[in-house]
């Protein structure tokens, strides 16, 4: 059996719960109206493993990070897979409708079955499935609450707007903005 190591990580959607089996992120749990997830029993409190994808996390939420280089590995079916990564391909501060993602992956008349893959995404923000809305523009489901899902967005169109992301390189040798962009 892997073991899976977890941290928590205060954002400014509320804390979030990484986990991960040393080599690659497996979860992102988002806190619930009831407030923070607990991690599974079985799980290890370490941090350390979880390092790199807190400080991309922690890049991305001050508006310094627009695509994450994390390994990753999200448990789920090869349809959702498929779907995982057609969110992926969601450029930062743009959306799409759950028919787009559907055409995408070769399956426009799945509209309902990628509306609930993207549900059962186990790494959101990192896997975008908040820039996912309805046919309409309107915004609809996120597991964080749509008042998250909102804030994901809108730090997302502010950031773009600005154009002030800087490279990579820039951010390896600076390290994490610590001053988040949420009001």
């Amino acid at each position: 059996m892997t073991r899976v190591y977890y941290t928590e990580l205060p954002s400014p959607i509320g804390p979030l719960l990484l986990a991960g089996d040393g080599t690659a992120l497996t979860t992102i749990a988002l806190p619930s109206p009831a407030g923070p997830l607990p991690p599974e029993p079985d799980w290890t409190p370490d941090p350390a493993p979880l390092a790199h994808a807190a400080a991309q996390l922690e890049a991305y939420f001050a508006g310094a990070l627009r695509d994450f280089d994390l390994p990753l590995a999200p448990a789920g079916t090869p349809f959702q897979q498929r779907v995982w990564a057609a969110l992926r391909e969601i450029p930062y501060g743009e959306t799409a409708s759950y028919a787009a993602v559907a055409r995408r992956i070769g399956h426009p008349a799945a509209v309902r079955a990628v509306g609930s893959a993207n549900g059962r995404n186990p790494i959101p923000i990192v896997i975008p499935c908040h820039r996912v809305i309805g046919a309409d523009g309107r915004l609809v489901g996120y597991g964080g609450g749509l008042a998250a899902k909102e804030a994901l967005l809108a730090l997302e169109r502010r950031v773009a707007r600005s154009g002030a992301v800087a490279s990579r390189a820039t951010q390896a040798a600076s390290g994490t903005a610590q001053a988040a962009l949420f009001p």
